[in-house]
């Protein structure tokens, strides 16, 4: 009788055992469009004002629209636009965000002087 038990228990824990693996083991589920996350200049945008927000300030952000990106090799490059009133020369710079189109890492952020 105890050798019935010993195996009943041995089995329950395997179950156990098992059941908790495969639960730990199984990769978590993750949709990447075939476009890539940044799939164009509007998306890329928009993820390099959200970037340039915390860094410089909404009003640095806000004087340096209309941002425009670029696609080259598969990094995005978002750039503000420099405004000089008149046809005076301007001194400043703005803000640069560099972002792959693949995956949607930033892989550099900047602010021109």
């Amino acid at each position: 009788m105890t050798n019935k038990i010993l195996f009943v228990c041995m089995v329950v824990a395997a179950f156990i055992f098992l059941t908790a693996w495969s639960c730990y083991a199984q990769d978590k589920h993750s949709y990447k469009p075939k476009s890539g996350y940044v799939p164009n200049e509007a998306t890329a945008v928009l993820v390099a004002e959200a970037i340039l927000r915390p860094i410089y300030s909404d009003k640095v952000v806000e004087d340096e629209k209309p941002f425009h990106a670029e696609l080259s090799d598969g990094i995005w490059t978002v750039t503000g636009t420099l405004h000089c009133p008149g046809s005076e020369r301007c001194l400043g710079g703005v803000g640069v965000v560099e972002i792959s189109k693949d995956d949607g890492k930033i892989v550099r952020v900047s602010h021109g002087k």
